[in-house]
Order: structure tokens, then sequence, then C-alpha cells
């Protein structure tokens, strides 16, 4: 059935078709870009004009560059699904599009009004917030609505780094940079929940997964007590929340898992990418009791979580999207490959026999690799009509 509001027919150039393609193509190119830049920034001691925190600017621009460019570029496609109502395509496209780019180049322009950049910055996900909210409510699949709040929470996360960056308050930066890692952690477990048994079940032949129905009961729940502990200073809370996290997070991927994913790339990439969520807590409950580094955690959820579920989703939805077979070639298992161990060696770096720099800066470059490998394989994919001449 086609959505309401969609076009018959897509021209030559498809960039702006659906919401998917300028996110996906986009942020895996800032993904290679910003992360140069700050291997360069952190060893050289050189900084951005309107972040003075370089470790803010890091931070901020692979949680509300990348990462938001990916759940942008996800849910703007996803809720035409779930609604069957067209998302903004076309010129509202690119207008949302050129926001997000605008917000990225912005903090290197010399003598940029810091309100300027933070007015900018601050607009996305409003306007992504409005992009899926009218679809949804034309629809009356009210469900769908829990992503608003998310969106909004993601505005308050970035409006606390902004204010401490413009200089009208103190010591908000960091609590608002924390509170946007969890927000992506709670999208991961929500969207992830929905799609990585389907794709499962939908990839593998034979395979059946397992969906506890106490586990998806309370997991979500859980998540939400979890994120609200991690941002005050009851260590105690933290540290239980986090267990019992890890906890419910592996039973969950155990139901999905079966030793036949190995034989399908887009399937094993998710369920490995899956597998840093449990990790990540548990590495934040010791954490939390003074017995690893709060960075390593991070980095769990951050390098691990998010690097291999973003590119395994968006290469599994980048095919199925634009009417290609779902198989990738052995570039982008390389990918995948580069991926895990720049995921790998991030988490671990305390414990690597090389120093810290030098582990810093070959996990980044296995993660530029990655993500250079993708944009090699799907650009064409991504700004081309679909294979089956359907708009889209």
């Amino acid at each position: 059935m086609i959505p309401i509001g969609e076009p018959r027919k897509s021209s030559p150039f498809a960039l702006f078709n659906l919401g998917f393609r300028p996110f996906f193509l986009f942020g895996a190119v800032a993904a290679v870009i910003l992360l140069g830049l700050w291997l360069v920034f952190y060893s050289s001691g050189l900084g951005v004009g309107y972040y003075s925190n370089t470790m803010y600017w890091h931070a901020h621009e692979m949680l509300f560059g990348f990462s938001m460019a990916i759940v942008a570029g996800f849910l703007l496609t996803a809720v035409r699904n779930w609604t069957n109502v067209q998302t903004p395509f076309g010129n509202t496209l690119a207008g949302i599009f050129l926001l997000w780019l605008a917000a990225r180049i912005l903090p290197f322009i010399p003598d940029m009004p810091g309100e300027v950049v933070a007015v900018i910055d601050l607009a996305f996900a409003p306007v992504v917030a409005v992009g899926i909210g009218i679809p949804i409510i034309r629809s009356g699949n009210y469900r769908n609505l829990m992503f608003i709040p998310i969106l909004a929470a993601f505005f308050a996360a970035n409006l606390m780094v902004h204010l401490e960056t413009l200089g009208v308050t103190s010591n908000t930066a960091m609590s608002g940079l924390h509170l946007a890692l969890y927000l992506v952690v709670m999208v991961i477990t929500v969207i992830g929940g929905r799609v990585i048994p389907f794709f499962t079940e939908r990839g593998v032949a034979g395979v059946s997964c397992s969906r506890y129905s106490w586990v998806e009961k309370t997991i979500l729940p859980a998540t939400a007590l979890w994120l609200i502990s991690m941002l005050t200073s009851y260590a105690t809370l933290q540290i239980a929340t986090s267990a019992v996290l890890a906890l419910i997070s592996a039973i969950r991927l155990y139901g999905w898992f079966s030793p036949a994913i190995f034989k399908v790339p887009l399937v094993w990439i998710l369920q490995l990418g899956y597998l840093f969520i449990p990790l990540g807590y548990a590495l934040t409950a010791l954490a939390a009791a003074g017995q690893t580094s709060g960075s390593i955690a991070i980095h769990s959820f951050a390098a691990g979580a998010i690097g291999l579920i973003t590119l395994g989703m968006m290469a599994r939805v980048s095919l199925g999207h634009t009417g290609r077979p779902l198989a990738v070639t052995p570039m982008i298992v390389a990918a995948f490959v580069l991926m895990t161990l720049a995921a790998v060696i991030r988490v671990s770096i305390t414990h690597l026999p090389i120093p810290y720099l030098a582990g810093l800066h070959l996990s980044g470059t296995l993660w530029m690799l990655a993500w250079i490998l993708f944009l090699v394989r799907y650009l064409p994919i991504l700004v081309k009509p679909r294979a089956d001449g359907l708009f889209g």
C-alpha cells in the first residue's frame, strides 16, 4: 500500500526521497570527519572556537551530531512504515538536513555568535519531533508518540550543554552529555527490541527468537530508572540498576541468539552490537563501585553498541528501503569486522600493552576505515532511486 501523501515516482537524484538517505549518508561522513578531527585535537591541543572544552565538543558532536543524525534518519523512515503516512521528503527533508549540517559547521566559523550556534543546533530535535509527530497523529498510531518525549529530552540535554558553553550556567554540560548518551541507549533498547529479533527471524532461515514477556515488560521502566539514577550521586542505586539491567539485557539477547546468525552478517553485527549493552551496564556498575573507569563504561555504549548497531542498521535499512537484496558484499563484512575491532580496542584500552594515545589512534583509525568502506559501497545506493522504481 502506498503511504498517504507519497509521490508516485522518483527523480534520478533520490537523496531527499526519504529520511534515511541524507542522514545515513552524511551521518557516515560525519563519523569519519568528527573522529578524525578529534584525534587531531586531542593529540595537538587544538580546539573549536565555540566549544572552549574540546572534550565537550567531541562528546557533543558524536551524540548530537553523528548519533542524532542516525536516530533522525531512522525515525523519519520507520514512522512512514508504522503509520502508512508519508514523512517529510523533498525540499522539506532537505531543509531539516541543512539545519543539522549548519549546526556541525557553524562552530568553526570565526566570530560566529555563540547564540546563533546554540539556536541552530537546538532547533534540530524539535523539528524532527514535528516531522514524525504529524504522521503519527494523522494515523492515530499513538503508540509511537513515545518518541516525542524522548526527542524533547534530547533537546533538554543539548540545552544543558549550550547553556554552560554560553556562560549562562555552570556544571550542566557534562550532565547534559551523559543524559544524551543514556537517551541513545534507551532508543537502542526500544528500537533494538523491535527490529533485531524481526531482522533475525527474517534473515536467518529456521531461526525463531524467544521474547520473554517479563523482560519486555520490565526493561523500559528499568532503563528509565537507571537513567534517572545515573543523573544522581547515589552510587548504590547506580550499581543496583546497572547490575539488574546487565542481567535483563543479557537474557533478552540470549532469547534472540542462535549460532546460525553467524552465516548472515546483517544479523550478527546487530546482535554483537547489542552485546555491548549488557557489557556497558556491567561496566557502569563496576565504575560506580570504583572498580573501573567510567570512560570505559561510556565507550562500551558509545563505540560498541552505538558504533556496531548504527553501522549494521544502516547497512540493512538502506538495502531494504531501496528495493535491493538483503545481502552485503565482502567490503561491508570487512567494515563490520573493523568496527568490532575498534570497539574492542576502545573498551579494553587501559589493558592493552601499548600507550593509551596509540590505542586511541588505533581504535579511531579502525572506526574511520569502517565508515569509509560503508560510504564507498552505499553512496550510490543512497543517492539513486529504488531498484524497483518505487518512491522512497
